[in-house]
């Protein structure tokens, strides 16, 4: 195991890097935006760019690493994406960090797509476990420390687009100087949409709720904290303990709902994630009444998608595992388009708080229908179920790195 995780840690790395780079970048926008004082439903429509370049680069990302390999489509990538965030301290127009976020999306999906099918290729049966468990606290911890960036002094405004700019830029190099042979890129997996309606809609709505929750607080998360009257400390905070509250409490979230109808576990958690966010509108965190319920906030909203793709897993063959998990991740995707908007008209109408009466409403949506289905069908043997496994909302390559799927390689 020790050698398996030396022969990826340029890999991680280099994740490493362009997580502490691009998890900032997002929040650093979307609070200088709202310090400028644009329109929340501005805001929203900005952020929601970089979801849109996460799902049509899903589409035409793997052509290129096709193309011209993992090593050059990686490089690539990634000099693009640390260009464009210099591009923001030059041209500050709404239209064009609008396209900035969508070409930063693309260029994002693009090297977790080259990560994620390189850290398959080099793993096999018996570590393929540890592996996809290293990658996830990866994504998720370094995203997370990430956010305390936003707190450095920037008297210009160009300092902390160069630091992120710099962090892109060297997570490059960890992957570009590797003696790794370059693996072999899986086909495209494709699972029909309606197919997979047709397999688990509890399993695709729940995907899509998570999109739209997830994708709402990334995007004006921090908006709320500009307007609820946070500083950069405390917004950093605030986002950071979300992120890392998702971290630390998918697994015990997901490993309670094995052996238990798992729609029963998602209505749970939905019912919670109403208390939380009705908290957060009734009253008027700080300090560790804040954290905590950011902490919980992230916990189980960030346990929504990885209990959606393992109710779908439950009623699918092996081979199947790894296409629908590119569906469910398209279906993440779409909502995480949808979500910043939504959510930031809702401030527009009702003040910083609208976030959460947005997130409330969404998840009362997703236990209503839950339940609804619940009614309809039973639940799957448990002696069929899998178990459970953290996922993180990357690319669609991630199911091939599934231990639950059927390995690619050995």
């Amino acid at each position: 195991m020790r050698q398996v995780v030396l022969s990826v840690s340029s890999l991680l790395i280099g994740m490493a890097l362009l997580q502490l780079g691009n998890g900032s970048l997002q929040t650093l926008l979307s609070v200088r935006l709202a310090a400028a004082g644009e329109a929340p439903w501005l805001i929203g429509l900005v952020m929601a760019q970089y979801s849109v370049g996460i799902v049509l680069g899903t589409l035409y990302g793997h052509k290129l690493i096709m193309t011209v390999g993992h090593i050059r489509a990686f490089t690539a990538f990634g000099s693009t994406m640390s260009a464009i965030t210099l591009g923001h301290a030059f041209i500050g127009e709404l239209w064009a960090w609008g396209l900035f976020r969508f070409l930063v999306g693309a260029c994002a999906v693009g090297m977790l797509m080259c990560v994620e099918s390189w850290l398959n290729a080099r793993t096999d049966n018996r570590s393929r476990g540890q592996v996809f468990s290293l990658y996830v606290i990866t994504v998720y911890l370094f995203q997370g420390i990430g956010q305390f960036l936003i707190q450095l002094p920037d008297d210009s405004g160009f300092e902390l687009f160069i630091i992120m700019s710099v962090l892109m830029s060297l997570a490059v190099v960890p992957v570009a100087v590797t003696k790794m042979p370059a693996p072999t890129l899986p086909e495209a997996s494709r699972f029909d949409f309606m197919r997979l309606w047709r397999t688990s809609p509890t399993g695709m709505v729940v995907s899509l709720m998570s999109g739209l929750i997830l994708g709402a607080f990334y995007g004006v998360g921090p908006v709320f904290a500009q307007f609820s009257g946070y500083d950069r400390a405390g917004t950093a905070m605030f986002m950071s303990a979300v992120i890392i509250g998702g971290l630390i409490m998918q697994w015990p979230i997901g490993k309670f709902s094995d052996g238990r109808d798992r729609r029963g576990v998602i209505i749970g958690i939905n019912i919670a994630l109403i208390a939380v966010c009705i908290a957060m509108v009734a009253g008027n965190p700080s300090g560790y009444e804040l954290i905590a319920l950011a902490v919980a906030f992230g916990s189980l909203s960030a346990a929504l998608y990885p209990l959606s793709v393992a109710f779908t897993n439950d009623y699918l063959e092996p081979e199947d595992l790894v296409p629908a998990a590119g569906g469910l991740v398209m279906a993440y995707g779409i909502g995480a388009i949808a979500g910043p908007l939504f959510a930031a008209v809702s401030i527009e109408w009702l003040g910083a708080k609208g976030l959460f009466v947005f997130c409330g409403s969404m998840a009362l949506a997703a236990a209503v229908l839950v339940f609804w289905r619940m009614r309809q069908r039973e639940a799957p043997p448990v002696e069929d179920q899998v178990d459970f496994q953290a996922m993180p909302r990357t690319s669609p390559i991630i199911g091939e790195l599934d231990p639950r799927g059927e390995p690619t390689s050995d």
